[in-house]
């Protein structure tokens, strides 16, 4: 008919304009929808349901429980929009859509991407996945052998799949996408191999990449033009990505992306960190190592840099600055600030002015040794030079530990109470430092560490913060490292889970255990609170021990060898005893 073509053409027109724009009102969707992994834009991880609260939390019962049929590190979130919960595995990376509108909640479809089994050979630390995003009818995932996939939420249909890496130089994806103003943005992981990071828009509807942005080489693939204003003076210069390494060092000097991303759409900027440089050994790199360890604020269009803040300048560690950045309102010295809050591996909880990337307070939330504490006029870490590794020398006393005061877990906001709830380890380690050769897809590291409890004993930690006091308003000490995320909810219960499988739910004013559930694996997952079709409250975690933490357990390794999993046997030798392998969903609610 004469008319089709043209009305074909408009509502092809109207899909990506919904693409373009409507992603963006997707961080406003019901309050009882879940539909990124951090909750929103903003990365609180709150739910303003409050049907369930300190009054009644003690009577939360199973509702159903789902197995994902992978017994690996479940670290995803799961989703939940529209009567429809959808869950990512593990390798081989999975997707279940289950209909929340009947009894058990069933299968109502499922994709298998069927990812290269060879990367599971070159992932760092287990071969987790982190969570899915939904956007305009679609969900996206990140496979482990680097490819972004939009599926069609409704079916399960594949509608597009980019390959965005490549596994045989160890490239790796692990990371949860975020989809900002139609674009899916996604890193890539393999620092230990010695990969180049970055971060990549691709367009929603097509797959097709709109721009790339390395963490380190010259300003053109940085990404770093006219727009770039950075607050400090080390961090302003022509092509520092080249200039602050060894000659041709950036090429393989890590700064990946596989962390958490925050979007600000009033002042149209995203925000994400870079991992560590590469290798280990900070003695193979002099210089900065610009842009690693830090945090870039970037226009989500163009993907050109607005500034950068370097949160551990030539990490001595493998302090990754990927953890996440959450963006509030606060007053700070009496008058409101637009900043972002960030519990870095470091051990420091920064504030930073998130418009221009000034350093308001940094202040310690664990037992540190490697440094004396944040320069606020230069921006500058202090490093102690009593613990930086040097190659032939064993040094001890190491805190925090390679994976930092707090890793990937991601810590929940609460408005109402004005805390940040931090899920983190406290563990210490001894370090050797050697010279390594890099051989594209092996290893590059240079280092040996063997971790152990820090002071006190505890191996973990959950901490209530105060930003605007600059220190802890409670804390809960764990035997574990807390490995999981944390959620808070408007009815002040915050929950949490522990490596040996206990789900906790505290109160979110005074952190008294309110209730807890042993779940038959170690949880290294992220709560997710939603409302039912019934119109109930429900909170949903993944159970499954594994991850960096956990390889103990996920990946087989013997406990007589406190070298396995970079030193992290070495600290939980016992977890075996205390949990097994799993991938099971457990979905709670009131009787």
């Amino acid at each position: 008919m004469a008319w089709a073509r043209p009305v074909r053409n408009l509502m092809a027109a109207l899909a990506a304009a919904s693409l373009a724009y409507g992603s963006t009102a997707c961080a406003q969707t019901s309050d009882g929808d879940w539909p990124m992994a951090a909750k929103n834009y903003q990365n609180t991880r709150y739910s303003e349901l409050a049907e369930i609260n300190t009054s009644n939390v003690s009577r939360l019962k199973p509702a159903f429980t789902f197995s994902t049929g992978v017994l690996r590190g479940q670290e995803a979130a799961p989703l939940v929009v529209s009567n429809t919960m959808f869950i990512v595995t593990p390798y081989p990376n999975r997707v279940y859509a289950l209909d929340l509108t009947k009894p058990g909640a069933p299968v109502k479809w499922q994709f298998d991407p069927a990812p290269n089994a060879s990367a599971q050979g070159v992932a760092c630390c287990d071969v987790v996945n982190r969570g899915a995003a939904y956007a305009d009818g679609r969900i996206f995932i990140n496979t482990l052998d680097a490819q972004t996939i939009a599926l069609d939420a409704a079916s399960g249909k594949e509608l597009w799949r980019t390959r965005l890496g490549d596994i045989s130089r160890g490239e790796t994806t692990t990371m949860a996408p975020l989809v900002v103003k139609g674009k899916v943005l996604v890193g890539n992981s393999g620092g230990e191999l010695g990969v180049r990071g970055w971060l990549t828009a691709l367009d929603a509807a097509t797959g097709r990449i709109v721009w790339r942005a390395y963490s380190t080489g010259p300003d053109s693939d940085v990404l770093i033009g006219d727009q770039f204003k950075p607050w400090y003076g080390q961090d302003k210069g022509k092509d520092l990505g080249v200039s602050t390494w060894p000659s041709g060092a950036w090429k393989i000097g890590g700064g990946n992306v596989w962390g958490w991303i925050s979007y600000d759409p009033d002042a149209n900027l995203i925000y994400y960190g870079t991992a560590n440089p590469g290798p280990w050994n900070p003695e193979q790199r002099p210089g900065d190592n610009k842009w690693t360890a830090g945090i870039f604020a970037r226009d989500p269009d163009t993907g050109q840099a607005r500034w950068f803040y370097q949160w551990s300048p030539h990490d001595l560690h493998d302090y990754d600055g990927v953890n996440e950045n959450v963006l509030l309102t606060l007053t700070v010295g009496g008058k409101p600030r637009q900043v972002l809050v960030h519990p870095d591996r470091n051990g420091y909880v920064y504030m930073l002015d998130r418009l221009t990337g000034e350093v308001l307070s940094a202040k310690p939330f664990v037992h540190i040794t490697t440094s004396e504490g944040v320069d606020l006029r230069t921006g500058l870490l202090k490093y102690n030079p009593a613990t930086e590794p040097k190659v032939g020398h064993s040094v001890r006393n190491i805190c925090p530990v390679s994976p930092g005061g707090k890793d990937w877990q991601p810590s929940a906001w609460s408005p109402r109470t004005g805390l940040l709830y931090i899920p983190h380890q406290n563990l210490c380690e001894d370090a050797e430092a050697y010279a390594t050769s890099y051989i594209a897809g092996t290893p590059y590291v240079g280092v040996d560490t063997k971790m152990y409890a820090g002071p006190g004993g505890n191996r973990g930690e959950f901490s209530a913060w105060d930003p605007i006091a600059g220190k802890k308003a409670w804390s809960i000490k764990e035997d574990f490292p807390v490995w999981s995320g944390a959620l808070a909810t408007a009815g002040d219960v915050v929950f949490y889970g522990t490596m040996d499988g206990w789900f906790k739910a505290v109160d979110a004013r005074s952190g008294a255990l309110l209730w807890q559930f042993k779940t038959g694996s170690g949880i290294i997952g992220q709560p997710v609170a939603y409302r039912g079709p019934d119109g109930k409250e429900y909170i949903a975690i993944l159970a499954g021990v594994g991850g960096w933490a956990g390889a103990i357990v996920s990946n087989n390794l013997d406990p007589r060898d406190g070298t396995g999993a970079k030193g992290f046997v070495n600290a939980m030798r016992d977890l075996p005893q205390r949990t097994t392998k799993g991938g099971t969903l457990y979905v709670f609610a009131l009787p």
